[in-house]
């Protein structure tokens, strides 16, 4: 029954260094959760300790303090100088990294606010057409329709023509 499932031990050792491979290149991606990226951690590391590796739970707890995002730099310091990361277990670590990332999301969603505001009021200046063709370069007004009827000529202050079309 477990040559059948498991394979003899060759196939066992491919797949075992396949999942070493994916565990040694996971990191977390750019707007991930703490909770997926764990998940994906722990998925990868259970399919090693059916293979038969030991993983202990420090060496889990090592990778994902190791290649969280940026962000959390100074929440992986401050948990490194408080805890003893030897006996810390991965739900311990999920836990305070949740809490942290959901003290991230609600400073954050203000701040998204603003700059919503911001990309509104640029795409009404500029009717936001992008670049390319017919965009905004920033120089000189571009063609603007405009009455003439309402056009006062500067030299003689007549209605209906510019300066420089002026008949006196």
């Amino acid at each position: 029954m477990r040559r059948k499932y498991q394979g003899n031990e060759s196939v066992k050792r491919a797949q075992l260094q396949a999942l070493r491979r994916e565990f040694e290149v996971l990191e977390m991606k750019n707007g991930e959760s703490v909770t997926d990226y764990i998940s994906r951690v722990m998925l990868v590391a259970n399919n090693m300790r059916n293979l038969g590796e030991d993983m202990k739970d420090v060496k889990i707890v090592e990778k994902v303090l190791r290649t969280l995002n940026e962000k959390f730099n100074y929440i992986v310091c401050s948990i490194e100088e408080s805890m003893d990361i030897d006996v810390l277990f991965v739900d311990e670590l999920q836990s305070s990294l949740v809490v942290h990332e959901q003290k991230f999301r609600r400073s954050s969603n203000g701040d998204e606010q603003v700059l919503k505001a911001t990309v509104e009021i640029e795409r009404g200046r500029n009717n936001y057409r992008g670049r390319g063709r017919n965009s905004y370069r920033g120089r000189g007004r571009g063609r603007q329709s405009f009455n003439r009827a309402t056009i006062e000529c500067f030299n003689c202050h007549k209605l209906g023509h510019f300066q420089s079309e002026c008949p006196s």
